[in-house]
Parts: structure tokens; sequence; C-alpha cells
């Protein structure tokens, strides 16, 4: 029987207000999702969480603290969650800190990057948003996947069958980030990263706040995105996103 299960890696917390307009005074708490898919062999783990403390990033990380204060606590990483030895493949939607904070845990996997997450490894700018020092030396000299080509595929979503068996595809969700990615697990699930910063925001990106709009990579394209995501919800597909808490230790699926 297959699994998707849920860990939260560390959370930050934002000021509504300053996200939205239209927002009244209230600080939210966004924890770091992470989600892992069992299924025979193979063990897939979506996104890395947040990193442990302390960071030793630079400047770009102490802005990032300012901004987003990340809080990890004792139990928070994805190792202290999952056991590395056992992760075959790791995902990442993008290069964000509360999404690759844990990628040093996993030498020995098979990484999944899309095209865009490569050229921003090869060349960053700072509202990319990565933190290079969170990566660690071995990356991405390990062993990383051809880039996924996306094709037409379910609920008009565009997708790349990371196993060619339709179990786990990959799904371009461009805006958020350069190359964002999603999955759909066995059709019943997306994990949909950060297209939206919760379910009940999808749909709100008219109202964020001109700083906020600074950190996505495209706002015409994550708007696009959020209209598909609205689509494919109603035709029936369940949407998971990374900074909503979702229920532990159950399958998702």
């Amino acid at each position: 029987m297959s699994e998707l299960t849920y860990f939260a890696c560390g959370a930050t917390s934002h000021d509504m207000s300053r996200l939205l307009r239209g927002t009244a005074r209230q600080r939210r708490l966004f924890p770091a999702g992470a989600f892992l898919y069992r299924s025979r062999a193979r063990r897939v783990l979506f996104d890395t969480g947040y990193a442990p403390e302390p960071w030793r990033a630079g400047l770009g990380a102490w802005a990032y603290r300012k901004m987003l204060p990340p809080r990890v606590e004792a139990g928070d990483t994805i190792a202290e969650q999952v056991d590395p030895a056992t992760i075959t493949h790791v995902v990442l939607s993008h290069l964000h800190p509360d999404h690759i904070g844990g990628v040093r845990f996993f030498p020995n996997a098979a990484f999944v990057l899309s095209d865009g997450a490569r050229r921003t490894l090869e060349r960053s700018r700072l509202r990319d948003g990565l933190l290079r020092r969170l990566l660690p030396a071995w990356f991405p000299a390990a062993t990383v996947l051809p880039s996924p080509v996306f094709t037409s595929g379910p609920h008009g979503l565009r997708t790349a069958d990371l196993f060619g068996d339709g179990s786990y595809l990959l799904v371009d969700l461009p805006g958020h980030a350069r190359g964002h990615l999603g999955a759909l697990v066995e059709q019943k699930v997306l994990l949909a990263g950060d297209a939206a910063w919760g379910r009940d925001l999808l749909g709100a990106e008219h109202r964020i706040r001109s700083l906020p709009r600074l950190v996505s990579h495209d706002m015409t394209r994550q708007r696009h995105t959020a209209r598909a995501l609205l689509s494919a919800e109603q035709d029936g597909l369940r949407l998971l996103f990374s900074h909503d808490r979702q229920p532990t230790g159950q399958n998702l699926l």
C-alpha cells in the first residue's frame, strides 16, 4: 500500500497585514512542510524544510531572518523525523531556505530539480532568495536526474512523469520562484509547494503587497498558476500547500 505523509520541519511567522492588502494585523505561523511518498522500494521526499540553527549563511541569511524569522526546535529537522538512508529521491519544489535546509542530510539520494532551479544554481540574483551556504559542498555533484520535460497532463496541468508509471507526476507551477515545481501523487493529491502561502490565500494574488511581490519570480504567471489550481480543485483534485499544517502520522492518500 502506498503512503503519503507530512512533516513540519520548522516554521516562520509573518504579519498578514504586511502580506495582503485589506487584512487585519495578525501574526500567522507558516510551517515548513515536507511530504514523503512511500511505494514499494521508492521513498520520495518533496522538499526538506529548514536547516538546523544556527545558520551561518552570510548577509543574505541575516536579511531573511529579519523578514521571516525561522523557528527550528529540537526534533524539527527532517533528518530527525525520517531516516535519511531510506530516501531514494528528493524533489525540490524550489530553492528558498525553507525548502532546501535539509538537503545536507541526503547525500545518497537522487535529486530532482527543474531547469529553472538549475539556472538559479548557476547564476542567482538577490531576489531569487538562494542562500548557497545552506547547501552542502557536494550539491549538486550528487546524483541529479535530468530536468523534467513537461507536456499536457491531467486537469489541464503541465506534467512530467518521474517514474514512467503515472504514480508521481512533476507539475510545472510557475510564478513563485524560477522553475517552481509541484507533484501530483497517484492522481489523487497535488503537492502545490508555494504556489500560494496557504489554501485560503490561493486566488488572492492581486492583494499581495509590493514588498512580498519582489520575492515572487513572476506575479503574472503566479496568478495564472492560481487560476489553473482553482480549476483543478473544482475538478476534484485535492491541493496540499507547503505552508499549511497538515495532519501528521496519517496517510494523506
